[in-house]
């Protein structure tokens, strides 16, 4: 893809939020290629993986529903969009704070990796995750 224009970034972004507003798994999921590698430190307590990391589609899924079952009222909230080579970030109101997600694309425009961050809440204590609780 090279450089990722305003218009297919915003776009994304809006089609995104939209999926995870509707908890809709499938639409959400559509933006990912199959072999997606997601990176984010909700994974270690959420998917109880040490690494903080999950690849392919199914175990997305997994992890995904049962974070919208911790937290079923979840909804989203788009703040900004960046653009850069072959990739975009999205920046948006979560459910316990702000985050950021930089999302690398292939050549078709699916996600191959995704990178999570996460608002380090007042009163941060090391070796926890406050935001994914």
């Amino acid at each position: 893809m090279a450089i990722i224009y305003r218009d297919f970034a915003v776009e994304f972004a809006r089609h995104w939020i939209a999926a995870w507003n509707r908890h809709d798994l499938d639409e959400v999921l559509s933006h990912y290629a199959d072999d997606i590698t997601l990176f984010s430190p909700c994974i270690i307590s959420i998917a109880e993986e040490p690494s903080g990391i999950l690849c392919g589609k199914e175990e997305i899924r997994a992890y995904w529903r049962k974070g919208l079952a911790l937290v079923p009222d979840l909804h989203f909230e788009l703040h900004d969009v960046l653009t850069g080579v072959n990739c975009l970030t999205i920046y948006y109101q979560g459910h316990a704070g702000r985050v950021a997600e930089t999302f690398r694309l292939d050549e078709s425009g699916k996600v191959t990796e995704a990178y999570a961050c996460y608002t380090v809440p007042p009163g941060f204590e090391a070796n926890s995750c406050n935001s994914c609780d």
